[in-house]
């Protein structure tokens, strides 16, 4: 499934501009889960998967996809239950549905659920990724561009971030979770919520990554400055205020 990758390869980490994009692929037959995520990890995707409904809705829950590749039929809650819920909920992910089930009943169902797109068992593998390209597209074209918060402000678009007419150079690592704070003012994050949003759920990076690299991003954000943005909630974790 996912490589594992150490604190020390994290730490040389490429500029902000070449962030990976993050799926979650949910099907339950083993060999075709195992065999996608192979597809997209060499197609340059970070991949979570799971075999289950219930593990999927706590992945969708805790973590923010770039786009989600989804099963109808199952174990736990179905597809079309998850999507309904995300939906509900305000999540505006795109998802896109993968079934054996190929009649037109089925296929509306799912989009009048909000999926954004459908294919039908067995497909080809050429045909998904350019499908999940256009998901990501579209997801990429809905964002919101510009985050602030005071004189810190991030563009998205172009990967920067300024406090007041200074530019701010992060990592990749660094911009994701600056972005994931902003994108959540005045809430306390957790060292788990964190990590789980930057890096795959099978990334083991040691209990003090999140700290770590708090202490780098703190130092360029709030070091020269009298108001301080990030700070830490003891014991509970950190927030941006």
């Amino acid at each position: 499934m996912v490589k594992r990758v150490s604190f020390a390869e994290q730490e040389a980490d490429a500029p902000a501009s070449d962030r990976t994009m993050r799926l979650l692929l949910v099907e339950d037959q083993k060999d075709l889960n195992e065999i996608i995520v192979r597809k997209l990890t060499r197609e340059g995707y970070s991949v979570d998967s799971c075999t289950d409904g219930r593990d999927a809705l706590y992945y969708i829950e805790n973590t923010e996809y770039d786009g989600i590749v989804m099963d109808i039929l199952l174990p736990g809650i179905t597809g079309i239950g998850i999507l309904k819920k995300m939906r509900s909920d305000g999540n505006t992910t795109p998802v896109l549905l993968l079934t054996a089930l190929g009649d037109i009943e089925d296929r509306v169902a799912g989009l009048d659920a909000g999926a954004d797109d459908y294919m039908v068992k067995p497909f080809d593998f050429d045909e998904l990724m350019a499908r999940i390209r256009a998901i990501t597209r579209r997801k990429t074209g809905r964002a919101e561009n510009t985050l602030r918060s005071g004189d810190l402000v991030m563009d998205r678009n172009a990967r920067q971030v300024f406090r007041g007419d200074i530019e701010i150079s992060l990592t990749s690592k660094e911009f994701e979770i600056l972005e994931f704070m902003m994108q959540n003012p005045g809430t306390v994050l957790s060292r788990d919520k964190l990590s789980s949003h930057v890096w795959n759920y099978e990334y083991d990076g040691g209990s003090n990554v999140i700290d770590v690299y708090m202490h780098h991003l703190r130092k360029k954000i709030d070091g020269d400055f009298e108001e301080k943005k990030l700070v830490t909630v003891k014991g509970a974790g950190y927030k941006l205020v």
